[in-house]
């Protein structure tokens, strides 16, 4: 569309549109002629064609920066008190083309940022306002760097303010007092429909052929042909507002994960942390034995300062939860509801994305009073409450991720976790490892690694030890992502990184000769799949390939097994 030049008239309808409801721009005779109704029906249509195009293409948003699409856009948000629609297209729009684009905060004044203040300060209560807030609080982050650093411990609890008061509101009870309005609202309207028509048909007796006066009795309309429930127009105003929420949430929270992390948490972002710090681990391990676990990743003071002033991480872990039953009872049985349940399934997995990476780069203090080890009882809870565990590949991907990230951290405490038996754990490993998707597959491997690193440090736990060896051993060979396999060699080297229970495991699965005959293979196909992989992920293929060597010459030091040079790669 763009390389069709749909810009150019879309840019220029936009303008136009701003200039009509404009009140200052136009004369009194001029604004009695324009309905402004449609005017703004226009504007809405445009600003959404504008969003959708420039999330797609960066072209887009340079047009969107050069033509100086800013002022209508914000000239939109402005109208929020009269066409909250209006202005939340706006807000979807500008914080879609804020993002990451460093061209236009020059374009951002003292005026733009009152506008946005003005937006984020309202008033009104209703769950599309509640949208808009959070969008425009989405805004504001994405500007932080037009913000004076005097100012930037405020704007940022402003912002998560807005996104607490977001999140506390249970979205399943919302769902349910709503559906309990729209049926009462309804039944009022056909019964005043109804009895509008009843006073036309008692003043309207008929006579029957045999001229005997008929007269239908108040109250017993026969259904179909007085009864006009079935051609009400649909009003669908309360489906809208918890449609609003579920965005609300879901925008309020995609956006913490950003403020916990420089990016967002791709797998390339997860596959360097594991390779780069658990190969320095390794190193450590072999000069010192220290046996320290990755570090967590820093939070700024301000961010970590309003979480806990707003209770952001205690509302997170509160929407990890599963969805109230009875309000997915109420959108399975409700046909133009049944598409919140993907709503209210999206704002779980976001919320544990979020925990992850809270668990990473914040402190306990932060989470309310939750303690590591209630965390993985419930994420234990949403994995293996039910008879078969979860298949859906977003929902797997969030709660390995969580978990993850919670062993991670407990391990790096020396805190034991007894909520996942080992038992349920090599289900889960089993499970994980069928599934489609390459995220969940290094979730799993990376859980196991951290598990036999643990079992590594205690008393008679060889057997065990030996089983994760052949499982790792067994996805490294065999798995055809080299992303997975990759990250399976790194959770071989956590395992059996030190002690003398790992060092018995590695003899009896013969692991040495295993790595040793592996290393050319895991070279040629590194060799062919350079094509396949992004440069990031070849970056952490090429510390995988260095540490493989450097544990082959650590093992080879044990006396273990025959001393032989390592062949180089």
């Amino acid at each position: 569309m763009v390389s069709k030049d749909i810009m150019t008239p879309l840019v220029a309808l936009l303008k136009e549109c701003s200039t009509g409801l404009d009140a200052n721009q136009l004369s009194p005779e001029k604004r009695i002629e324009m309905d402004k109704n449609y005017i703004e029906d226009i504007a809405n249509e445009a600003i959404n064609l504008l969003w959708n195009v420039c999330e797609c293409s960066s072209t887009a948003v340079h047009i969107f920066n050069k033509e100086g699409c800013l002022e209508a856009v914000l000239l939109y948000m402005k109208k929020f008190s009269t066409n909250v629609d209006l202005a939340i297209s706006a807000a979807n729009c500008l914080q879609a083309v804020t993002e990451d684009n460093p061209d236009l905060l020059y374009s951002f004044n003292a005026s733009s940022q009152q506008v946005l203040e003005t937006v984020m300060l309202c008033p009104e209560s209703t769950m599309k306002h509640i949208l808009l807030r959070t969008l425009t609080a989405g805004i504001i982050w994405n500007i932080k760097g037009t913000i004076p650093p005097g100012s930037l411990g405020s704007m940022v609890n402003a912002i998560l303010k807005i996104f607490s008061e977001s999140l506390a509101i249970d979205a399943g009870e919302t769902i349910i007092r709503m559906k309990e309005a729209e049926k009462n609202r309804l039944k009022l309207a056909v019964e005043g429909e109804t009895e509008e028509n009843m006073s036309d048909v008692t003043e309207n007796c008929v006579l029957s052929e045999d001229y005997d006066l008929e007269e239908i009795p108040k109250g017993k309309v026969k259904k179909g042909e007085n009864d006009i429930s079935d051609f009400l127009p649909p009003d669908q105003r309360e489906l809208k507002e918890v449609t609003a929420l579920l965005m609300a949430q879901q925008t309020a929270l995609e956006i913490i994960v950003n403020m916990c992390c420089s990016e967002d948490p791709s797998d390339d972002e997860w596959e360097e942390l594991s390779s780069s710090d658990e190969s320095d681990f390794m190193e450590n391990s072999y000069n010192d034995g220290s046996g320290l676990l990755m570090s967590p990743l820093c939070l700024s003071d301000e961010v970590n300062s309003a979480f806990l002033n707003n209770l952001i991480p205690k509302k997170i872990l509160e929407k990890t939860a599963f969805p109230n039953s009875v309000a997915l009872d109420i959108c399975m049985h409700n046909p133009s509801w049944k598409p919140l349940i993907k709503k209210l399934n999206a704002v779980q997995c976001r919320a544990l994305t979020c925990l992850q990476n809270i668990l990473l780069v914040s402190d306990m203090d932060c989470l309310g009073g939750a303690s590591l080890q209630s965390i993985a009882q419930h994420l234990s809870q949403l994995v293996f409450a039910k008879m078969e565990l979860p298949t859906d590949t977003e929902f797997l991907e969030a709660v390995t991720s969580a978990l993850r990230a919670l062993l991670q951290t407990m391990a790096s405490k020396n805190i034991s976790q007894q909520s996942v038996t080992p038992e349920q754990l090599w289900t889960l490993c089993e499970a994980g490892m069928n599934s489609s998707s390459a995220s969940v597959k290094v979730n799993i491997v990376s859980i196991l690694g951290i598990s036999g690193s643990i079992l590594a440090k205690g008393q008679d736990t060889a057997e065990k030890l030996k089983v994760i060896g052949k499982f790792l051993l067994e996805v490294a060979m065999k798995e055809s992502s080299l992303v997975v396999a990759g990250e399976a060699l790194d959770a071989l080297f956590d395992v059996f990184a030190d002690g003398k229970e790992a060092e018995k495991a590695a003899v009896e699965i013969r692991l040495l000769p295993a790595l040793k005959e592996f290393q050319p293979v895991f070279k040629m196909r590194m060799r062919k799949g350079k094509g396949k992989y992004s440069t990031d992920q070849l970056c952490v293929l090429d510390n995988v390939k260095m540490n493989l060597r450097r544990f082959i010459a650590y093992q080879e030091t044990l006396g273990k097994s025959p001393t032989c040079n390592s062949e180089e790669l």
